[in-house]
């Protein structure tokens, strides 16, 4: 089976709903960001502490390796979808799965303070949520909306991939 792969905004849910999916499925389960921090050797925050483009390089690499891969279902970084590239080595092997949530739903559940990203407070994220949702939308196989409960999203996921 290829792999599935979540993308969506930071706090969209793409870790819960991919570890619940994973079980569900028998999959095995890949967090991008711990992946990334795991062959870098530094945190997501000391990555772009180098800059941006610093650790978007990072995770073109991380994307590659990872599409190599199969039977894994894989909670990639709200970002990724800023370079083409990395979704187009994903969708060699892999189902592309947009995670949509809305950003108010999304600011009610995390800590901006603890994402690179989002430092500069809750407006980034509109900003980010904007400059984003066509590209979620156009690179997608399947959208899922994630405004109930993350057993819903799963439930959905497993329904259209079927």
């Amino acid at each position: 089976m290829k792999n599935i792969v979540l993308i969506g905004m930071p706090g969209s849910g793409k870790t819960t709903i991919g570890k619940l999916l994973a079980k569900e499925l028998g999959m095995s389960f890949i967090d991008m960001d711990d992946y990334i921090q795991k062959t870098e050797q530094k945190s997501i925050k000391e990555l772009f502490a180098q800059g941006e483009i610093y650790f978007r390089d990072a995770e073109t690499r991380c994307a590659e390796e990872l599409s190599k891969l199969n039977y894994h279902v894989i909670a990639a970084g709200g970002g990724i979808v800023v370079r083409k590239e990395n979704i187009d080595h994903l969708k060699k092997s892999s189902i592309i799965v947009f995670i949509d949530r809305t950003v108010e739903n999304i600011i009610s559940d995390i800590d901006c303070e603890t994402r690179p990203l989002l430092a500069e407070g809750a407006e980034r994220l509109y900003k980010l949520y904007n400059d984003r949702i066509k590209l979620y939308k156009s690179y997608c196989n399947i959208e899922i909306d994630n405004n109930e409960s993350a057993a819903a999203a799963v439930s959905e996921i497993i329904r259209k991939i079927h």
